[in-house]
């Protein structure tokens, strides 16, 4: 993506509205190798209790974005920032402890062990926190209280995804990262995946998701970002990008059209 007016409006209006934000990422130029960049100057912020989402065309660097975020991709540039600390480039395992708790698309279960001893690794540096964090995780989720002794590797994608969920809310965290959570699953479990996720936001939980099903993802956000080429192309309420013109001509199509 060429630098535009665009560009810059996006650029202005993170700096003007990013100050107080749980989460924040600021001029972010990251990648897996030395030299190839996957991010490209993006910006994010979240404040207390939003629900973010972020969507964009295959490529655009939205997965990167959250693993930069959790530590798991180098960033050679720019700066994230935790209730106002740095904690640009940390580790992983500090970042949960210090209240980001993370979901990745594939491989967010462990399949030999039971729900409950999927839920104990969430908090296995803490757990003590085990007893009240469970209850928390299956007031959200009761099917996981109800089925505690269940294999994860015989539990339906959906569960699965409420597992993955759980687990990385057994640490009490401030933000959740969620990464792609609707991704394989039918399209009525692709809904309560949603439902599920506006349930923890409204928990007090506050959420950065990133989703190709974008419309959908949308209506449920409080505010979105359209990644393109590893910077922001766009950025505004999710009534407002799922209504721009622009937004749905080059990046929703027929994603971006209201449902009857």
């Amino acid at each position: 993506m060429t630098d535009s007016p665009t560009t810059t409006t996006e650029r202005e209006k993170h700096l003007a509205h990013a100050d107080g934000a749980v989460l924040r990422a600021d001029n972010l130029i990251a990648g897996y190798l030395p030299g190839v960049n996957i991010l490209n100057g993006a910006d994010l912020y979240c404040q207390p209790g939003e629900l973010v989402a972020i969507i964009g065309p295959n490529g655009a660097g939205k997965s990167t974005l959250l693993k930069a975020l959790f530590g798991l991709v180098k960033i050679h540039t720019g700066t994230v920032n935790l209730k106002g600390a740095d904690i640009t480039n940390q580790r992983a395992d500090q970042l949960v402890t210090k209240g980001i708790g993370f979901v990745p698309q594939t491989n967010n279960v462990f399949p030999s062990l039971t729900i409950e001893e999927n839920l104990e690794m969430g908090c296995y540096q803490e757990p003590k926190k085990f007893t009240e964090r469970f209850e928390f995780v299956t007031d959200l989720f009761p099917r996981l209280g109800e089925r505690r002794k269940q294999r994860a590797g015989q539990l339906s994608g959906g569960e699965r995804q409420m597992v993955a969920m759980g687990r990385a809310l057994m640490m009490d965290p401030s933000v959740l990262l969620l990464d792609e959570p609707s991704a394989g699953l039918s399209p009525v479990l692709q809904d309560e995946v949603f439902v599920q996720t506006r349930n923890i936001n409204k928990a007090g939980v506050s959420v950065i998701m990133v989703e190709q099903n974008a419309r959908r993802c949308l209506q449920i956000c409080d505010r979105g970002y359209v990644l393109d080429h590893g910077t922001n192309a766009y950025s505004g309420t999710g009534k407002s990008l799922s209504n721009d013109p622009k937004v749905i001509e080059l990046y929703l199509g027929t994603l971006g059209q209201k449902a009857d």
